[in-house]
């Protein structure tokens, strides 16, 4: 990374300090309607649904409404997938059989440059959900598996959640990852027993969750005590319904077996009834209707509305849904009002044009934390970032003291980079008790890592990507507008009147003489919106 600019604005313990503030709640104002939209409702919107609220977004919204421009995104074609990037750029060569290069700039060209906002938005909710981590996948091919398994979620995430949980169970990747792949039938004379891993992970983290909920989302208690959703022995039956499972072909040289599912090896497959969830799999059946079986009981438990509507809400809109909320999304998740079960489009729809997405709430419980990633494809997206050599070459964003402490794909566990039931302690959260999950990656040190590491890029850009920030040249002399235009596109004009006001003095204390000048305004201008609790809060 090149040495850092010459600072601007308040030093940098300044704006952590600042920053910081974030960890204890969000603000807001009052609530807007559905029609006769303002710009900052549509760019408000725009940060839930996508990523960025650019000019032209914004008018696209406008011109269509919300409903009108969600069908647009929904019928957007897809972009060039991750496995077909990564082959026609030389990562499926023999000499990167054992990396993952080329799969953080396959993933940065899709976040930063493709035109499918909310695809990527909502696939990227899907990794985090359907967690697969490049840290688990050790394996001959591992950067191919990866790029098809983000393939598997992007080109399934309007589909339905039952294909998409067959198809990530099914996936290399996954297979990989939680152990299915290989997984055998138990062996009395060498005391093997099927794997459980993938077993216990499908129920408690892609589909029904540890205890038994209501459709808003609350426990079912029985006797004061929530009720388990399943046991050790629904496990271990389900463990023996995932045996037999396998990569279909091997090749050293042509990874193209990773993009299609895994076969089924019938010698692999433990024989013999079983049950799971009280539903009988029977022993006449082959592997792969013992899985059909399994999947669409997990498909069609009650848990799965308000289980993974919530995480859903939670990754878009806000960290901590009302329980009507959840209710009224769930609702969808079991009919789409045609009949249909796990229809996400319906399922994105309604978490996006819900009452409670539309208003802004207030603290404690409003809103959630922008997720470091968030952020910065939003700066991103928002000043015209295109990789000029086609490297797309960001890299890994991981490291919390010199970069954001998050990047795409690289989860440190299967309980991605935050749970969805954190409740930060010895906060003002914490007191009432409000899910953040977010907020597991704020602290000192990723506040600090993030604001030095924006600072730097928002002046130099990052590998071959650079901003352009020409169009905004002429409105750097009025420091209060330039500062109210980065507020709207990238708070949704959230920040306070007090906070722009300081942001504006800080910008304005930069004098003028040279267009270098009005570049550092500009550049200050940002990074101070981007800082500011106000903004770290998407409200």
């Amino acid at each position: 990374m090149k040495p850092a600019p010459a600072r601007v604005g308040p030093a940098p313990a300044v704006l952590a300090a600042a920053a910081l503030q974030a960890c204890g709640g969000g603000a807001s104002s009052g609530p807007g309607p559905v029609s006769g939209l303002t710009d900052a409702q549509v760019a408000r919107f725009l940060a839930q649904a996508g990523f960025a609220a650019t000019a032209a977004d914004i008018a696209a919204v406008h011109a269509s409404g919300y409903g009108g421009w969600l069908d647009q995104q929904f019928a957007a074609p897809l972009s060039q997938p991750h496995f077909d990037w990564m082959v026609d750029n030389g990562y499926a060569e023999f000499a990167h059989r054992f990396d993952f290069a080329g799969v953080d700039p396959s993933q940065w060209r899709k976040l930063i440059g493709s035109p499918d906002g909310l695809r990527q938005r909502v696939a990227f909710a899907w990794s985090e959900i359907f967690v697969v981590s490049m840290a688990g996948l050790p394996v001959t091919w591992r950067g191919m598996a990866a790029a098809a398994y983000l393939d598997v979620l992007e080109q399934r995430a309007f589909g339905s959640y039952r294909d998409l949980l067959e198809a990530a169970t099914l996936s290399c990747a996954m297979g990989v990852y939680l152990n299915m792949r290989g997984n055998q039938k138990g062996d009395a004379a060498t005391g093997r027993v099927p794997d459980e891993n993938y077993a216990r992970e499908v129920m408690q983290l892609f589909s029904i969750g540890v205890n038994e909920l209501d459709i808003d989302g609350s426990l079912k208690r029985v006797g004061g005590k929530p009720v388990e959703t399943y046991s050790q022995a629904d496990i271990t039956e389900l463990a023996k319904v995932l045996t037999g499972w396998e990569f279909d072909g091997v090749s050293a040289t042509d990874p193209g077996f990773m993009r299609r599912p895994m076969v089924h090896i019938a010698s692999r497959f433990a024989p013999g009834a079983k049950k799971v969830l009280a539903v009988d799999i029977a022993a006449s059946l082959t592997g792969p209707a013992a899985l059909k079986v399994a999947l669409d009981t997990l498909a069609n438990h009650a848990n799965v509305g308000p289980f993974i509507g919530r995480q859903l809400i939670q990754r878009l809109v806000c960290s901590s849904p009302s329980p009507a909320y959840v209710q009224r999304v769930a609702s969808v998740f079991n009919n789409n009002g045609d009949g249909q079960r796990g229809d996400l489009k319906a399922v994105v729809r309604a978490v996006l044009l819900d009452t409670e997405a539309r208003a802004i709430a207030f603290a404690p419980a409003g809103g959630r934390l922008r997720e470091p990633v968030q952020r910065f494809v939003q700066w991103a997206r928002s000043f015209g970032l295109q990789s000029a050599g086609g490297l797309w070459n960001v890299g890994d964003l991981s490291n919390p003291a010199t970069r954001l402490g998050q990047s795409p794909l690289r989860s440190p566990t299967v309980f991605n980079f935050f749970r969805p039931g954190y409740v930060p302690p010895n906060s003002e959260l914490g007191v009432n008790g409000v899910t953040a999950p977010e907020f597991q990656l704020c602290n000192e040190s990723t506040v600090a890592g993030y604001l030095n590491y924006m600072q730097t890029v928002i002046a130099s850009g990052v590998g071959d990507l650079k901003p352009d920030y020409s169009a905004d040249l002429a409105l750097a002399g009025d420091a209060v507008a330039l500062v109210d235009r980065y507020a709207l596109l990238l708070s949704g004009d959230g920040l306070s009147a007090a906070t722009k006001a300081s942001i504006a003095t800080a910008v304005g204390s930069i004098k003028i003489v040279t267009d270098a000048n009005r570049l550092s305004r500009i550049q200050a201008a940002i990074l101070l919106v981007m800082a500011s609790p106000e903004y770290l809060i998407q409200k």
